[in-house]
């Protein structure tokens, strides 16, 4: 629940009180609740064909989804699971893989195997600018007060959009990543984030020792291995931090490992696994209240115009 509707319920239960009594109060409060929260879909239907990979969610509580098969958004009610296209994406061989959204209702759209980013006013669903970096997979993306930070999967590098302090976007620079970083023959870098003190970013690499966290400084692209207590993440996808719980999409898996990260972000602890027999291959993950919200992409299946996709609520830890 949404802070918000907390201080909402908090200031009806209290008003309440002074007319009835506590017993039929607390049964009556405690059903409002319990009834509004089933109200609420844990499980809604993506477009078939529609080839879902990324999910963001922004200050209201309506999920953005974006399609690999041309790039298109897909916004979705979290409280009706009703939704729909609300921009049309470049078309085949552009898709929009990782999303993140702004205060501003902006968009950042990492362009995968189209080698580019864009962002996209999701008022209008006007592609507003596209920054063609030359990547070879330009994969997830996260948000600082200063940057978003893109991740490239088959190259040492990331991707710099410079914001100003109204959030506007500026430049694309490229910062190669070094340190512990190796690079595989093959797809690498995944899902990104930042440290709980924000001085750092997280990326996953895959090659690394069978699946690594990478503890990366935004001013050199240095890497450092971050000391998860030997948790390996091979399939690890997208990255989900929340205060210093850090959730991490586990994909092939069919599962969300979770960690307690110190401030630094140089050492985490694993805390809990969530799986869900809804799952059907997840990517990456979004917050609104007490749930994660996950996109299934169906990567062990052959995708055609009528595949049918969906996606799934789950409590946080």
């Amino acid at each position: 629940m949404a802070l918000a509707d907390r201080s909402f319920a908090r200031r009806r239960l209290l008003t309440s009180a002074a007319a009835v009594g506590g017993a039929t109060l607390l049964g009556g409060t405690a059903h409002a609740a319990e009834t509004r929260k089933k109200a609420w879909p844990d499980r809604f239907p993506l477009p078939n064909g529609f080839q879902p990979e990324g999910i963001a969610i922004g200050s209201t509580p309506f999920a953005y989804f974006g399609s690999l098969a041309d790039g298109s958004i897909y916004r979705a009610s979290l409280a009706t699971g009703r939704g729909s296209v609300i921009s049309q994406g470049p078309g085949a061989g552009h898709p929009s893989v990782g999303l993140k959204i702004d205060a501003h209702g902006r968009l950042f759209v990492s362009g995968g195997a189209g080698g580019d980013l864009r962002t996209v006013d999701v008022r209008t669903g006007r592609i507003e600018k596209t920054y063609a970096v030359g990547g070879s997979f330009v994969n997830d993306v996260i948000l600082t007060p200063r940057a978003a930070w893109f991740t490239d999967s088959f190259a040492p590098r990331l991707y710099r959009l410079a914001l100003d302090r109204h959030g506007k976007p500026g430049a694309v620079t490229t910062v190669p990543l070094g340190g512990d970083w190796q690079q595989g023959p093959d797809f690498t870098a995944n899902g990104v984030e930042r440290t709980p003190d924000g001085s750092a970013l997280l990326v996953v690499n895959v090659f690394v020792g069978g699946g690594t966290l990478m503890r990366v400084d935004p001013a050199t692209g240095a890497a450092t291995a971050v000391d998860l207590g030997g948790a390996l993440l091979p399939n690890g996808d997208g990255l989900l931090l929340l205060g210093r719980v850090l959730y991490v999409v586990q994909q092939q898996q069919n599962a969300i490992d979770v960690f307690r990260l110190n401030a630094a972000g140089t050492r985490g602890r694993a805390i809990a696994r969530i799986t869900d027999p809804r799952f059907r291959i997840p990517t990456t993950a979004a917050a609104w209240g007490d749930r994660l919200y996950l996109p299934n992409a169906r990567f062990d299946v052959e995708p055609t115009p009528d595949t049918d996709y969906d996606a799934v609520a789950v409590p946080q830890v």
